[in-house]
């Protein structure tokens, strides 16, 4: 059973295939459409040179030339600079077919973090998903071939798609299906150390009587008159050696005196049973 977060990875980069795929139908299809489009205009262009001299005082064939919308068999405008806007529209859908390609597999990811920021990592689907609407809208509303119809159809569907998802997880889609956060989560779920670690805390009782900074440098005259008083009474007494082997007990002195001779006293960390009540 995967996680959520692999479906969600699963599922959003099939979209982004299909997305991709979509792209480039309408990148090729379009080149097809300017290829048609430029040699209809070419064939206007000469049968309309001919029947201007065939017809040179004939009025009613000149009208009926400058009556037609379109040039026959293209998308071109019969209009003043018709065929330059239909050229330059052409062009404009195919770059904006590359650059949006360009932004599906995220690279350079500098470029559109700087110049587009709606197609970069930092916003979700939603921008793409209305330029491919704009896009398959602006392909549909001529009369195209039927392989530019579906391609662009199918852009538009994709768009829609896209829209969809970027208002369903907003900023975080392309995070979710990017393959180097995939990597990070990955690796940030793995432990960052090998091993048993002690986690006892050092309690050095040296630091507790000393105020300055060298701790071991030159104690207090009392402390050495006690530490004096301390050493005649180990040798006095033998009754109970385990006691008074330091002369002090376990209390705080204790501690002091085996801190000035190098001794660091860790104090185990309280714990309960788990079958134990807890202490309220």
């Amino acid at each position: 059973m995967l996680p959520p977060r692999a479906y969600y990875f699963i599922g959003l980069n099939a979209v982004r295939v299909l997305s991709i795929v979509a792209l480039l139908l309408v990148f090729s299809s379009n080149i097809v459409t300017l290829v048609n489009d430029v040699k209809a205009v070419n064939r206007f262009l000469e049968a309309g040179e001919a029947s201007r001299i065939a017809a040179a005082n004939n009025v009613t064939m000149t009208a009926a030339l400058k009556s037609i919308d379109y040039m026959s068999g293209s998308t071109v405008p019969n209009q003043p600079a018709g065929p330059f806007w239909a050229v330059l529209n052409r062009l404009l859908i195919i770059a904006q077919t590359v650059i949006l390609v360009m932004s599906e597999i995220g690279f350079p990811s500098q470029f559109f973090t700087k110049y587009f920021p709606v197609l970069g990592r930092e916003f979700g689907l939603g921008a793409l998903g209305v330029i491919q609407m704009l896009i398959g809208a602006a392909v549909l509303s001529h009369r195209v071939d039927t392989f530019t119809l579906v391609s662009a159809f199918f852009l538009f569907s994709v768009g829609c798609l896209n829209v969809l998802l970027g208002l369903i997880f907003r900023d975080g889609a392309k995070s979710k299906r990017s393959v180097t956060s995939w990597r990070d989560h990955a690796k940030s779920a793995l432990p960052t150390h090998i091993g048993p670690v002690d986690v006892r805390p050092v309690v050095n009782a040296g630091a507790q009587y000393m105020g300055h900074k060298a701790p071991f440098d030159s104690p207090p005259p009392s402390f050495l008159s006690q530490l004096h008083h301390t050493g005649s009474s180990i040798h006095s007494t033998e009754k109970s050696p385990e006691k008074n082997s330091s002369g002090l007990g376990f209390g705080r002195q204790g501690e002091k005196a085996a801190a000035f001779q190098g001794y660091l006293l860790s104090k185990p960390i309280e714990s309960l049973p788990k079958y134990a009540p807890a202490r309220q």
